[in-house]
């Protein structure tokens, strides 16, 4: 009798294992399907999902959205150029971050600098003064740019950027007034010149440049200009895209006009009168043409190289993406028989 209870004791002691076992799914190696959901939130076997799509978008934009252009704060900070001054939107300045603009690599390249001009926007600043101390509307002053990096000391080696170490682009609060200039370098990280403004009020400075070994960087502040204001007009997208100026007509043309997306831009350049073709343009700068871009705000800066730079017309194109939606003034600017004329226009983009 004692020996039956003992094998029927090692029997339901077996029958107790066995069943341990299988509630518990086999053993290791035989994990339940939900094991997946728990380790990392989907499926398992399910395909990734935002992860890999969004590391190609930030790898895209890096490389192309972002980098056409720079976004510009209102103390004169932007997105991926370098430093300007803090202004109060008075013109009053105190120092600040900046932005930059398109990259050129000697091909008319439209696209930007990316990771390497913010790291360039966090390195520099600049100051922009006047002598004897301010501008008045009207009458020559001497504007001085002063290039520094973060710590103060000046940036003494440039880069020559399409024949020249410095290009200013000075425009009004409006955009109605246009200037490109280009300083003379007097060392130490100085660049002068003489000027003049048409009126008092705000104006915004760029200045943009390549430092040595570096990335093309641009640089602005907001300055005041001191005497009678002009009158005040809203930027507007053009109804027609044609204008004529120095006996040129000029027609201009977009392959599109949404935020975020390259288009090409194209200028037909014909005599104002006859109707023909000009097919002689001289290069302006070491190529066809140059065209400066802003938004409405100015706070987004495009500065665009013509694709073909050996160009000579009549048509010039320059390739380029708006950063954002909303309406852009551009200035395209040539040179034909030895005279530099520049045509505006206004476009609205989705």
């Amino acid at each position: 009798m004692p020996e039956k209870m003992n094998k029927n004791v090692l029997w339901m002691s077996g029958m107790l294992a066995l069943s341990l076992l299988t509630a518990c799914g086999g053993g290791a190696g035989n994990q339940p399907a939900s094991a997946g959901h728990e380790a990392n939130g989907h499926p398992a076997g399910a395909a990734k999902p935002a992860g890999g799509h969004e590391a190609e978008a930030k790898d895209q934009h890096a490389d192309g959205y972002e980098t056409t252009g720079h976004e510009i704060d209102e103390r004169g900070i932007g997105g991926h150029g370098t430093s300007g001054h803090e202004t109060d939107g008075h013109g009053t300045s105190g120092h600040g971050t900046r932005n930059s603009h398109g990259d050129h690599d000697g091909q008319g390249s439209h696209g930007g600098h990316g990771a390497d001009g913010q790291a360039e926007a966090e390195r520099l600043k600049a100051s922009f003064s006047f002598a004897p101390g301010s501008a008045k509307a009207g009458e020559s002053v001497k504007l001085t740019v002063q290039i520094a990096d973060s710590e103060g000391k000046p940036v003494s080696d440039f880069e020559v950027n399409h024949e020249k170490l410095l290009h200013l682009i000075i425009v009004s609060r409006d955009l109605s007034f246009f200037k490109h200039i280009h300083p003379e370098y007097e060392g130490n990280g100085q660049f002068a010149i003489d000027t003049s403004f048409p009126a008092g009020g705000d104006y915004n400075i760029f200045a943009d440049f390549v430092p040595k070994g570096g990335t093309a960087a641009t640089l602005s502040e907001w300055v005041k200009v001191e005497g009678e204001a002009g009158q005040q007009a809203v930027v507007q997208a053009d109804r027609t895209l044609v204008q004529v100026t120095a006996g040129k007509e000029v027609e201009l043309t977009l392959s599109g006009a949404k935020a975020g997306e390259e288009v090409t831009l194209t200028f037909d350049i014909r005599d104002a009168q006859s109707k023909e073709g000009i097919a002689n343009l001289e290069p302006y700068l070491g190529a066809v043409g140059h065209v400066v871009i802003l938004s409405a705000d100015a706070k987004q800066y495009l500065h665009v190289h013509p694709t073909d730079e050996r160009a000579t017309g009549p048509k010039a194109q320059f390739a380029t993406v708006f950063p954002k939606s909303g309406v852009y003034k551009m200035w395209g600017q040539f040179q034909h028989n030895g005279q530099l004329f520049t045509v505006p226009f206004a476009v609205e983009v989705k």
